[in-house]
C-alpha cells in the first residue's frame, strides 16, 4: 500500500471520527438542553413547594393565635371583654392591623400612640415586670391587645364605657365629656356585634 492511499485512509478514519464526535456532540447538546428544560422545571417546582410551605405556616400560626385567643376567652365574661375590644378595634381602625394615623402617630388595629406605650412600660416598671413594649410593637394585634389589657387592669377599668371612654381620652377619659361621642361609637358597634348573633 503505497503512501497515498495511507493517507486517503487516515483522512478518511480522521473526517469519521470527526463527524461522530460531531454527530455526539450535538445529541448530547440537546439532551443538555433537556435536562436543563427539566432542571429549571424542578426548580420552579420546589420553589412553589416552599412558597405553599410558607403558607401553611403561616396559616398553622394564625390557626395556633385564634386558638389561643378562643381558649383565653371561653367564658362569659372574657366573651365580653373580646366583644369591646373588637368593637373598639372597629371604631380606632376598621380592624385593619395596618392603620396608621400619620397626625397622631396612631398605629395598628388599636390605633396606639407612643404615649401609651410609655405608660405601658411606666405600669409594668412599677409593677416589677422585665417585659417592655416597643413602639413596633403597635403593629401586632396580640401585643396591642395585651397593652389594652394592661392599662385597663392598672387603671381599674371595668365597664365597656369606662373602657372605651379611657382608650380614647387616657386613665381619666371617664370624666371628660369629650370622649362621650367616642362612646357612642363604640356603643353602637356592640350593639349592633350582639345583634347579629
Amino acid at each position: 500500500m503505497n503512501s497515498i492511499q495511507k493517507f486517503c485512509i487516515f483522512g478518511i478514519v480522521f473526517f469519521g471520527t470527526l463527524l461522530i464526535l460531531h454527530t455526539q456532540i450535538k445529541k448530547s447538546k440537546i439532551y443538555y438542553d433537556k435536562y436543563e428544560c427539566i432542571y429549571q422545571e424542578q426548580v420552579l417546582l420546589l420553589d412553589d413547594h416552599n412558597h405553599l410551605l410558607n403558607t401553611v405556616d403561616s396559616l398553622q400560626c394564625l390557626i395556633d393565635s385564634l386558638n389561643t385567643r378562643f381558649e383565653i376567652f371561653d367564658n362569659e365574661p372574657a366573651r365580653n371583654m373580646l366583644d369591646i375590644i373588637n368593637a373598639i378595634m372597629e371604631v380606632e381602625s376598621n380592624g385593619r392591623d395596618n392603620a396608621y394615623n400619620a397626625s397622631e402617630d396612631a398605629v395598628g388595629c388599636l390605633q396606639i400612640r407612643q404615649t401609651m406605650v410609655n405608660d405601658v412600660n411606666r405600669i409594668l416598671a412599677r409593677q416589677g415586670s422585665d417585659l417592655r413594649y416597643t413602639y413596633d410593637c403597635r403593629w401586632d394585634r396580640n401585643k396591642s391587645i395585651e397593652m389594652f389589657n394592661i392599662f385597663i387592669d392598672y387603671y381599674g377599668l371595668t365597664t365597656a364605657e369606662e373602657m372605651a371612654r379611657c382608650w380614647n381620652g387616657g386613665p381619666r377619659g371617664i370624666n371628660n365629656p369629650y370622649t362621650i361621642g367616642y362612646w357612642n361609637k363604640v356603643e353602637l358597634e356592640l350593639e349592633e356585634s350582639y345583634a347579629s348573633r
